[in-house]
């Protein structure tokens, strides 16, 4: 068992602070649109270390794949692998526009 706070409790407090007592209270739009932009980050963040355990493909894996492709050794189960492997992703980087299309 790892200390507290974990580093997913550490990303959400942070993102509490920002969305709860930066941003209300920023009156510059520079800062506002950069504290938007930092809580962004800290959502991939969250969803990073949420799902860390849950990759489909590994780097090696992703590499080894793409060597495949590029000599032409595609199967039928490439596909459907890639796209999971892309949607798994989006639910990390960017969920919203992965529910646009699903």
């Amino acid at each position: 068992m790892s200390d507290r706070p974990t580093a997913a409790e550490l990303v959400e407090a942070v993102a509490e602070f920002l969305a709860e007592e930066v941003l209300p209270t920023a009156s510059d739009h520079r800062l506002k649109f950069r504290t938007l932009v930092a809580l962004n980050a800290l959502g991939i963040a969250a969803r990073e270390l949420a799902a860390s355990n849950n990759l489909l493909l590994s780097h090696e894996d992703v590499t080894a794949l793409a060597r495949r492709i590029r000599a032409g050794d595609v199967d039928e189960q490439t596909l459907p692998l890639l796209k999971e492997h892309v949607a798994a992703k989006l639910r990390i980087s960017n969920p919203a526009y992965l529910e646009r299309y699903e």
